[in-house]
């Protein structure tokens, strides 16, 4: 899996950058066809406030986009990654249901008259 982090208008200091590798490390276990992680700080939203965007790229094109803003990087890191989990979670039960189509095994039972 392929891991990128940005910072816009702030520095990406070690720390940052191993914490949020660590957390988006465990991504692949909510949804196997995550080829790519994306990680984007920016802090142009007015004084103190810092905004997370975590862009999850899959196979066959899915996108999963997350963000979250508040006053430090290390819960608003953590509060878009568990936006990206559910979302993750969402898609890998639709997966699983539609190919599990409930019904019984595709016979109609003869009705008596």
């Amino acid at each position: 899996m392929q891991f990128t982090i940005s910072g816009k208008h702030v520095a990406i200091t070690d720390s940052i950058r191993a914490y949020a590798e660590e957390k988006t490390s465990k991504l692949p276990r909510y949804y196997d066809g995550i080829n790519q992680v994306e990680v984007i700080i920016d802090s142009t939203h007015g004084a103190n406030k810092v905004s997370v965007e975590i862009i999850a790229r899959g196979e066959h094109g899915n996108l999963f986009v997350a963000t979250e803003a508040g006053s430090d990087a290390y819960p608003c890191i953590d509060g878009a990654l568990h936006k990206l989990e559910q979302q993750l979670r969402k898609k890998k039960t639709r997966e699983r249901d539609d190919k599990h189509v409930s019904g019984g095994d595709g016979f109609i039972k003869p009705t008596l008259s």
